[in-house]
C-alpha cells in the first residue's frame, strides 16, 4: 500500500523519502565491468559450447552440442547477467538496442568484447587439440565440422535461401524470448527466482533452436560463435560467414522493432493514465493542484514512478523492495512509493 496520504481535496501531499538503497549490494558497474562480464560470458558459451561437439562426439558422451550451449547460456546468464544483461550474443544486443532497453552507446563494445571473448574459448580448445600427438595435424578439420556454413558445407545440403530464411527466424525468436523474459512485468513478483526462469527460458530456447537448425545450417543465431568457429576453420567458413551475421541480426531487429512498438503503447497507455490524473486533481478544485506536481509516469496505485537511465536492461531488473517499481542492473537508485 501507498504512504502517500490523499486530502479529500484529492490532491496529492509529496511522498517523504524513503530507502533508496542502490541494487547489486550498493555496487554499481560501469562500461568496463559490463564488457568483462559480456566477454567471460561469451568466452564461458563457446568453451563449453564447442568444447562438447568437438570431445563430446569423439568420446561418444550423452550431451550433444546444442543443449550444452542452452546450459551454458542459462548458467552464464545466471552467473554475469547481473552485470551486463546477460547478452553474450551480438543479435541479442542489437535486438535489445531496438527495443530500446540497452543504451546504443554499449552496442559496439559489448559486441567486440563478446567476439573477444568467444575467440579465445574457441582458442583454447585450439591449443589442446594441436597438442595431441595423433589429433594436432586434423585440427582444422575438427573446427570446420562445427562451423556453420550452407550449400554443400550443410550438414544436409540445404541451399543459401533455407539456411537464410532459417537464421533470421531464429534470431527473431531467441530475441523476443529474451526480451520477453527480461522485460520488468516478468520480473516484478519475486526477483531471484523470476530471473533464473527468465534465464531458463533462453537457454531451452536457444537449445531448441539450435537442435532445429544443426541439419541445415550446423546451428548459428550467435555471429560471434560463427566467427570464432570459422577463424579457426578452413577457409569456406569465412567466406560464408556474411550470412551468420546478417540473417541474425535481421531477425534481431525485427523482434526487437516489434517489442519496441508494445512498449510505446504502454507508454501510451501511462501517459493517458497521468492525464487521467491530472484532470481529476483540476475537477476537485483544490488551488493547490492547479499544476502537476510531477510528469512523471502513473503506476497503477497512483504513485509517481521514478525516472531511470536504463542502459542495458536484462534479466536482472530489480524490484525495489517488492513493490514492483524496478531498477536497472546498472546501481540506479529507485525509490517504493
Amino acid at each position: 500500500m501507498s504512504s502517500e496520504s490523499t486530502p479529500l481535496s484529492g490532491a496529492r501531499a509529496a511522498a517523504p523519502a524513503r530507502d533508496r538503497t542502490p541494487v547489486n549490494g550498493g555496487y554499481t558497474y560501469g562500461l568496463v565491468g559490463r564488457t568483462v562480464a559480456e566477454a567471460i560470458g561469451s568466452f564461458l558459451l563457446l568453451f563449453g559450447g564447442i568444447g562438447i561437439a568437438i570431445f563430446g562426439n569423439s568420446t561418444g558422451g550423452g550431451i550433444t552440442s546444442p543443449l550444452a550451449f542452452g546450459l551454458v547460456l542459462a548458467g552464464a546468464m545466471v552467473a554475469f547477467g547481473y552485470i551486463s544483461g546477460g547478452h553474450f550474443n551480438p543479435a541479442i544486443t542489437l535486438g535489445s538496442a531496438v527495443a530500446g532497453r540497452t543504451a546504443w552507446k554499449l552496442v559496439l563494445p559489448y559486441i567486440l568484447t563478446q567476439l573477444v571473448g568467444a575467440v579465445l574459448g574457441v582458442a583454447i580448445l585450439w591449443v589442446v587439440i594441436t597438442g595431441h600427438d595423433q589429433l594436432g595435424e586434423q585440427v582444422r578439420e575438427f573446427m570446420s565440422a562445427t562451423a556453420n556454413g550452407y550449400g554443400e558445407h550443410s550438414a544436409t545440403m540445404f541451399p543459401l535461401a533455407s539456411a537464410l530464411l532459417m537464421e533470421v527466424i531464429a534470431g527473431a525468436l531467441l530475441t523476443a524470448v529474451f526480451l520477453g523474459a527480461a522485460s520488468r512485468r516478468a520480473t516484478a513478483q519475486s526477483h531471484r527466482s523470476s530471473a533464473a526462469k527468465g534465464a531458463f527460458a533462453v537457454g531451452v530456447t536457444y537449445a531448441v533452436l539450435l537442435t532445429v537448425l544443426v541439419p541445415v545450417t550446423n546451428g548459428g543465431i550467435n555471429p560471434a560463435r560463427s566467427t570464432a568457429v570459422a577463424i579457426f576453420s578452413e577457409g569456406w567458413a569465412l567466406e560464408q560467414l556474411w550470412l551468420f551475421w546478417v540473417a541474425p541480426l535481421l531477425g534481431a531487429v525485427i523482434a526487437g522493432l516489434i517489442f519496441r512498438s508494445v512498449d510505446m503503447t504502454i507508454d501510451s497507455h501511462r501517459s493517458d493514465a497521468a492525464s487521467s490524473v491530472e484532470e481529476d486533481t483540476h475537477a476537485a478544485g483544490d488551488e493547490t493542484a492547479t499544476k502537476p506536481a510531477s510528469t512523471k509516469p502513473v503506476s497503477a496505485a497512483g504513485s509517481t514512478a521514478p525516472v531511470v537511465d536504463e542502459e542495458a536492461r536484462g534479466f536482472f531488473d530489480k524490484p525495489a523492495n517488492g513493490t514492483g517499481t524496478t531498477r536497472p542492473e546498472d546501481g540506479t537508485p529507485g525509490s517504493r512509493p
